[in-house]
């Protein structure tokens, strides 16, 4: 009842605004609303980058899709070039590096700097909703964690991107969740160090004792029943996208839309404040391929860390913790496994990936050889794939990083 109240609101919202709207001179570039339609493959085309697609197995049977660019705009396919492979985070997908366009997003650059770059897509966003056997409107296809991701997905890209471009070891940059997965796929598959020549974690996350989102910090004391809650009422994955993306993209977000600061403090509320590097003009298509859906299960995860103040596997109870783990709690990671030179980017306004907690993490990661506080006080989380000057604040400093390691 309360999820078709919800909706009800949200369609009577919907044609509110629609209504509002309808005598105003539209102002946003239609390449912007073409941009919030198309899918990252479609997207990357448009802007004249060769895209390749790539379909991998899981070892517990999820098909996962991969982007790869294998050069840039303005140069041949011949010859080899170094390998990166990027990550998405949390509500993800491969759609965030490259959706803020050449010159910006970090797909770009990277291939236009001379990369090989292939892009990740976690089990169960837009590109990666398929199963040997199960179907995503089963809740057994969504009966995993980012721990999953860290154990079965990323393993099985790595391996794929390895075997196609004959390289024993290429770099890694992970955004988010796309380093927490990477620190459980090195903490429990150690093999998995000699793979990566360097790692490059962009808002770390793994403790999150300090979290600062008033968000997830009110949602963090249900984690433990928010599971049963969304299995009563059939919930196994939360925003995914869809049609309500592309009526926030293209009606509630628009530059001349009355309701954009609602988009726009939607997200600050979640992530931290920084309205200084906030595109506005490219809300439709940040919407219109953000959130791409994500297990109810990585979120309760998070949750569980941030009541933990620790850094371990998923908490299902102890009486399947007992058969499962072998004890009533569940285990931690081991940090110290990891080998691969790590460096760090955080932020000061980084509501979900704060100092004190990246802090925590370098001193907990024997392998960390820098870790780099971002020169603008204001910086938030979203700001590391979304910000204007991303490229002068981050990604320049990071592609000095890499190059020494080609």
């Amino acid at each position: 009842m309360q999820r078709t109240n919800l909706r009800i609101i949200f369609c009577a919202f919907s044609i509110f605004v629609l209504q509002s709207s309808a005598n105003i001179e539209p102002k946003t570039d239609p390449n912007i609303l073409e941009d919030a339609k198309l899918d990252t493959f479609s997207l990357i085309r448009k802007y004249g980058y060769p895209c390749e697609i790539h379909r991998i197995y899981t070892e517990d049977k999820y098909i996962l899709e991969v982007h790869r660019v294998p050069h840039g705009r303005n140069e041949t396919s011949g010859g080899k070039r170094p390998v990166v492979f990027l990550q998405h985070g949390l509500l993800s997908s491969s759609a965030e590096w490259v959706l803020m366009s050449p010159g910006k997003g970090l797909a770009y650059i990277l291939a236009d700097s001379g990369y090989d770059v292939w892009m990740g897509n976690a089990r169960g966003n837009t590109y990666s909703r398929n199963h040997v056997s199960l179907k995503p409107t089963s809740s057994a296809f969504w009966k995993f964690s980012w721990h999953e991701i860290g154990y079965y997905d990323l393993p099985a890209m790595i391996d794929y991107t390895l075997a196609e471009t004959g390289e024993q070891k290429i770099q890694y940059i992970g955004f988010s969740q796309g380093t927490t997965v990477f620190w459980v796929m090195t903490s429990m598959r150690t093999e998995y160090n000699d793979k990566i020549v360097a790692m490059h974690g962009l808002a770390p996350i793994a403790f999150v004792g300090n979290i600062r989102s008033p968000l997830i910090k009110a949602l963090a004391p249900f984690t433990n029943s928010l599971e049963r809650i969304f299995k009563i009422l059939g919930r196994n994955e939360v925003l995914s996208n869809g049609k309500i993306n592309e009526l926030a993209g293209q009606s509630f977000c628009i530059e001349e839309a009355v309701t954009q600061v609602i988009c726009t403090n939607l997200l600050f509320l979640i992530c931290g404040f920084n309205e200084d590097q906030l595109n506005a003009t490219m809300l439709p298509v940040v919407l219109g391929h953000t959130p791409a859906g994500a297990s109810t299960r990585q979120l309760v995860h998070f949750g569980q860390l941030y009541k933990s103040k620790k850094f371990v596997q998923f908490d299902h109870g102890w009486i399947t913790n007992k058969k499962i783990y072998g004890s009533f709690k569940p285990p931690a990671y081991d940090l110290s496994n990891i080998r691969t030179p790590v460096f760090l980017h955080y932020a000061d306004n980084d509501w979900l990936s704060t100092p004190p907690d990246v802090d925590q993490l370098s001193r907990e990661i024997k392998s960390v050889f820098g870790k780099f506080r971002v020169p603008f006080s204001k910086f938030n989380h979203l700001d590391f794939v979304f910000a204007i000057d991303a490229k002068k604040l981050i990604y320049d400093r990071l592609l000095n990083i890499m190059a020494q390691f080609i």
